[in-house]
Formats: C-alpha cells, structure tokens, sequence
C-alpha cells in the first residue's frame, strides 16, 4: 500500500469556518493542521456515525 499523499478539498460556509477558526486558535494551531488532527482521533469514526445518524433522523431519512 502506497503512502503518498492526497489533497481534500472542501467547501464550508463562513460561520464554520470562524468557528474552525476559534478552536484552532485556543490550540494555538492552524485550521488546517485542527482539522487533521479532529480526524484522526481515536473516536473520530463513532463520533461521525453519531453524526450522521442524528442527521438522518432530524431530516427524517431513517
């Protein structure tokens, strides 16, 4: 297995991003460097699928 890298592109409206903004600056880090670091956390996989489900739910699709 290859272990290159790849670029990821995204696309978030500004309130987001401020708030990205805000916790990476209390960490002292860059947005980009919190978000890497946000999904490579141990619990990133549950804590997505939480996500996910509860977004389901509110919108009705389960």
């Amino acid at each position: 297995m290859s272990m290159g890298t790849s670029v990821l592109s995204l696309r978030i409206d500004g309130e987001l991003l401020d708030r990205l903004r805000d916790h990476a600056a209390k960490r002292g880090m860059s947005v980009q460097d919190y978000v890497i670091r946000t999904l490579i956390r141990d619990d990133f996989d549950e804590r997505f699928q939480t996500a996910v489900d509860e977004t389901e739910k509110f919108y009705g699709v389960t």
